[in-house]
């Protein structure tokens, strides 16, 4: 097995709304258990083995990874229903590991000839309603919003290579996965859930002892990283391994990387004009901030 990347221990306005874009709902509920009504796959997902200790979810163990119960039927509808296209891009990542910042990235390079930088979808809506997650629109049902995207779709999910279906693995789609040290992650996770559900006593404590035994939300995040880490290095024509701490630290060449990889590379005029700059400006945390505090239910 190889070395893994981390330690085990110029534009125009856009004269129409895309209705694919619009701020949408929390998805809140979808982390809770599974109780009343007729859900799929509802005896199934209670049978599976429970975690309890991250307080205040359940997850359950699905296919060698624990998810909240919710998930596990939006990953049970990719694995049934989704159909991949030959040009889709894919942005995956564990959670809390700069996958808000990558799609903002991704969706302003895909769409850099579409929108102008002061009437940008992202000023007005969180990264995660210009790109939402796989897991979330096939647990709630809504999958006609996917085969309703223009080719080429930009897509997001946290689900592991070993769970995704052949149509993705094999097709020519392109995956673009980001890692981020899982010291940070882990912080960023407990801190997330601590000011989403200020009441639940989650220590830090318990929090770092259920992550390090690989029992957190979409765990183990060693299994979930080295999946992705092994096939970039069998497969560098079909997936792109990024590391958050790279991207912070060189946002010029890996935005550079980034757009050649997903087939849309700057050209040298483009550079010229300062658009790497721009996106960057773009899509900075300050600028997003706000906008993600006010939505922060549309993420996982």
């Amino acid at each position: 097995m190889a070395t893994p990347p981390y330690p085990l221990n110029c534009l125009k306005e856009e004269k129409h709304e895309d209705p694919t874009l619009k701020s949408r709902s929390s998805s809140a509920s979808l982390f809770f258990p599974i109780e009343e009504g007729d859900a799929p796959h509802k005896e199934l997902i209670l049978s599976l083995p429970k975690e309890t200790r991250w307080l205040p979810y359940v997850l359950r163990l699905y296919e060698g990874f624990w998810w909240w119960e919710g998930i596990i039927l939006g990953i049970i509808g990719i694995q049934q229903r989704f159909k991949a296209r030959p040009n889709d891009i894919f942005i995956i990542s564990f959670p809390k590991s700069g996958t808000t910042w990558l799609k903002s990235l991704t969706f302003s390079i895909m769409n850099r000839h579409k929108y102008s930088f002061t009437n940008h979808p992202l000023l007005r809506l969180s990264p995660h309603d210009c790109v939402r997650f796989l897991e979330l629109i096939y647990c709630q049902g809504e999958e006609s919003y996917v085969e309703s995207l223009t080719s080429p779709r930009l897509l997001c999910c946290h689900t592991p290579y070993s769970c995704l279906p052949d149509c993705i693995t094999t097709s020519e789609c392109r995956i673009v996965y980001v890692c981020r040290d899982p010291k940070d992650v882990l912080v960023s996770a407990w801190y997330m859930d601590k000011n989403y559900i200020p009441n639940v006593p989650l220590s830090f404590n318990q929090a770092f002892e259920v992550f390090c035994e690989g029992r957190s939300g979409a765990g183990p995040i060693w299994d979930h990283i080295l999946q992705y880490w092994n096939e970039s290095l069998r497969r560098p024509d079909k997936f792109l391994f990024l590391k958050y701490e790279e991207m912070m630290a060189e946002p010029h060449q890996n935005l550079r990387k980034l757009a050649e990889f997903i087939r849309c590379p700057f050209s040298e005029e483009e550079e010229k004009t300062g658009i790497i700059e721009q996106i960057i400006e773009l899509c900075s945390f300050k600028k997003t901030e706000g906008i993600r505090c006010e939505q922060e239910g549309g993420g996982i």
